[in-house]
């Protein structure tokens, strides 16, 4: 049983009799306390899909449920359906929009190392690798010599996520992002 200052994003963790997916941590210390940080926790339930945000000491102790990461590829999306299909045995998942909201700006049809968050035999999550390539399709034109400072320019990805690139990178080219900070990491 790992204290709550172990849990990680993306977690699952039992919780009032409950499963939860932990899809964001803020830690905060307050003034006064002797020494204690505070967890706040934004968690699904993995059933009916429900937000609770709760805090816990660092000191709690929380039970991880069992999850199960698959290699799958993105299959197709269905209205607000995506269906992704594993890789190995060829089980077709489906996730909402709204559960993937942020991961679907870094999904290309070709994708590698993506996974699937399976938690009690049902598909909660989508588990992105920390680096992914993307095509820009829209950029102002690059700026002759522009390597040579470090300012940058908004680019748009095949995607439509919107990142800083610095002025030597133009239209068309393929660029490494990082999914983490959404920031440009270098030519791919």
């Amino acid at each position: 049983m790992p204290k709550a200052s172990e849990i990680k994003k993306n977690s699952a963790v039992e919780y009032d009799g409950r499963v939860y997916f932990v899809k964001d941590i803020e830690r905060s210390v307050p003034q006064g306390r002797a020494g204690g940080s505070l967890y706040r926790m934004r968690m699904y339930d993995v059933v009916t899909n429900n937000k609770i945000d709760q805090t816990f000491k660092d000191s709690d102790m929380l039970n991880l449920a069992d999850l199960v990461r698959r290699p799958a590829t993105f299959s197709y999306s269905d209205g607000e359906e995506y269906v992704f299909m594993d890789s190995e045995d060829y089980t077709q998942y489906s996730l909402n929009k709204a559960a993937i909201e942020d991961e679907l700006l870094f999904i290309t049809e070709d994708m590698q190392d993506l996974k699937v968050v399976v938690v009690s035999d049902a598909p909660v999550a989508l588990d992105l690798p920390t680096t992914v390539e993307l095509e820009i399709t829209e950029t102002d034109p690059s700026i002759k010599g522009g390597s040579a400072t470090a300012r940058t320019k908004p680019a748009t990805l095949s995607t439509g996520l919107v990142v800083q690139v610095p002025e030597h990178i133009s239209t068309g080219d393929r660029i490494k992002v990082n999914v983490e900070d959404r920031k440009f990491l270098s030519r791919a």
